[in-house]
């Protein structure tokens, strides 16, 4: 018997990376999930590997920022299971560089993404979790969105966004949506590829990555080499670090916990 059994839960930017591995120990607790990117290839690939292995999952297209996506998705998860019991806001992008040199197209992408899609998200899922008045929200948030990140302005801004934006609907849900948590998870140096995914010009050693010199011929640096420098532990973290966390908000283990802010970094902001 798992965690989740029974439960139906929705990922976004599931193809790689947090989304992935969240998605997989979703399963892995004997969840159904459905998991949403715009690496159509990648995730047809993740479904396949999960079914492979004896679980429930389906893939579809998803641009965050479009509304009209979250409701086909929506539907379609109403349709098909009668009931959404998990959200996981994962879906974000990581733009670096200076202020005075970001372009407002790059910083009104990263908010599209990073809190429009969020914002989508709870807006959609919830009227569904209200159809047996339980869920549990979980937006993907950063340490970045508790402290400042000079050369990352941009991304923190987006992130704490998603701090507030989880805490005061918490408490929204708390007062007209019982049986309805929403919760944020603050990953530190996790070892994923959006260190790779910084476009390109832009450099993210910038400021906060000052001292971390990046990887030859490549406008990046490795995750691990930052996380040896930064967090406390002396290592960055991997995608399952935070997938653990994201089950434990999933599930009833974490059944008197709304509007909190989960940290998984290693000691960053310790």
């Amino acid at each position: 018997m798992g965690k989740l059994d029974g439960k139906v839960a929705l990922v976004t930017g599931a193809a790689a990376g947090i989304g992935l591995a969240a998605a997989q120990a979703l399963v892995g607790e004997g969840a159904i999930v459905y998991l949403t990117d715009i690496e159509d290839e990648r995730g047809a690939q993740a479904v396949a590997a999960i079914t492979a292995g004896g679980g429930t999952a389906f893939y579809s297209s998803q641009d965050v920022r479009e509304e009209a996506g979250w409701e086909d998705i929506i539907g379609r998860i109403k349709k098909d299971q009668g009931r959404l019991d998990i959200l996981v806001n994962n879906a974000g992008i990581a733009i670096a560089g200076s202020i005075t040199e970001m372009p407002l197209e790059a910083w009104q992408r990263q908010n599209a993404i990073n809190i429009d899609g969020v914002f989508l998200g709870m807006k959609h899922a919830i009227p569904v979790m209200d159809l047996h008045e339980s869920g549990s929200i979980i937006n993907i948030s950063s340490v970045a969105g508790l402290k400042g990140a000079p050369g990352l302005a941009g991304y923190s801004g987006s992130k704490g966004a998603v701090k507030l934006l989880t805490q005061s609907v918490a408490g929204e849900c708390a007062a007209d949506h019982k049986g309805v948590r929403v919760n944020s998870v603050h990953p530190g140096i996790i070892d994923t590829e959006i260190w790779s995914k910084m476009p390109n010009g832009i450099d993210p050693t910038e400021g906060l990555l000052a001292n971390i010199t990046p990887q030859d011929g490549a406008n990046t640096v490795n995750p691990q080499d930052i996380g040896a420098v930064m967090a406390p532990v002396g290592y960055a973290g991997m995608p399952q670090d935070i997938a653990n966390g994201i089950v434990f908000l999933a599930s009833d283990d974490s059944r008197y916990m709304t509007g909190s802010a989960l940290v998984i970094d290693g000691g960053l902001t310790a």
